[in-house]
């Protein structure tokens, strides 16, 4: 005889974040004995891209699981879900308050090789999910300041050193050949920083639209053959910057523009830092 009770409401989750990358899951409405938490690597279909976690009763109907910041998640989007074994399948969790406060200007030791970011998320359709970052090593964005046709970043590189022969690039995306590269500096507290001047960047093209990736390259090799490390922002709490962050739209001007076309950089749906370009016709 089936002793699962039946769910008439989805479970719930609130999360508590930790800076080391752990994360806390206290449920409501899931009592039955045996329950566990299952995160789901979304378009993974390895062993690795499923943790299963148990879930321990606290009391009032409550039960919490504990992902470690030991255990390693792929980057990517992992939803949550809650099951009691293979004969009563898996249900999605609602969100809950998520705790994300710890996560909020992040400084991991600049030595580490390995970055590692989760952030608790509510989905499109009101689901939880885990958006994981992995990078080794990771370049993150810092301030973003502009002038005319131009635009200034300062960031900081973890895993790894910088060199004088260091440069940034903007790889057109669709296009490996096309490649703009500009010096960086690299500032005695680690930190480094590069203008990228947007006039370049609209020259010998007619497409109405280019987006351009921005690189980091920690050593002199040539334009597009450097491995290159790709420029985001995730040390923070939020998820999701492509509709939240939102930078001047400037005009660019010089001898090499033709047409009226305009420039901003923007976070891509990963959280990773481009240019887009728009020209008229």
């Amino acid at each position: 005889m089936n002793t699962t009770p039946t769910r008439t409401e989805p479970p719930r989750a609130d999360c508590i974040a930790d800076s080391a990358g752990g994360i806390t899951f206290d449920i409501v409405g899931e009592e039955a004995p045996g329950a566990v938490l299952v995160l789901r690597r979304r378009g993974g279909n390895t062993a690795a891209d499923v943790v299963r976690l148990p879930l321990t009763p606290t009391g009032e109907g409550h039960l919490r699981a504990v992902l470690p910041s030991t255990v390693e998640l792929a980057e990517g989007r992992w939803d949550a879900f809650t099951t009691h074994g293979e004969e009563s399948g898996e249900q999605r969790i609602e969100p809950g308050i998520r705790d994300l406060r710890s996560l909020v200007d992040r400084a991991p030791d600049p030595h580490r090789a390995q970055v590692a970011v989760r952030i608790p998320y509510p989905t499109v359709d009101g689901r939880l999910a885990v958006r994981c970052w992995l990078r080794a090593p990771h370049a993150e964005a810092g301030t973003i300041g502009f002038s005319h046709g131009a635009m200034t970043l300062e960031g900081r590189l973890y895993g790894a050193g910088l060199d004088s022969g260091a440069v940034a690039e903007a790889r057109l995306r669709g296009a490996r050949e096309a490649v703009h590269r500009v010096p960086v500096t690299v500032r005695p507290d680690g930190t480094f920083t590069f203008t990228l001047d947007y006039e370049p960047l609209a020259e010998g093209r007619g497409d109405e639209q280019r987006l351009w990736d921005l690189w980091l390259c920690p050593a002199e090799a040539e334009p597009g053959q450097a491995p290159g490390i790709r420029i985001g922002r995730i040390l923070d709490d939020v998820w999701d910057k492509k509709g939240v962050f939102r930078y001047p739209v400037l005009p660019v001007e010089g001898p090499r523009v033709t047409r009226p076309t305009t420039a901003y950089p923007y976070f891509t749906v990963d959280n990773d830092l481009s240019v887009r370009l728009d020209t008229l016709r």
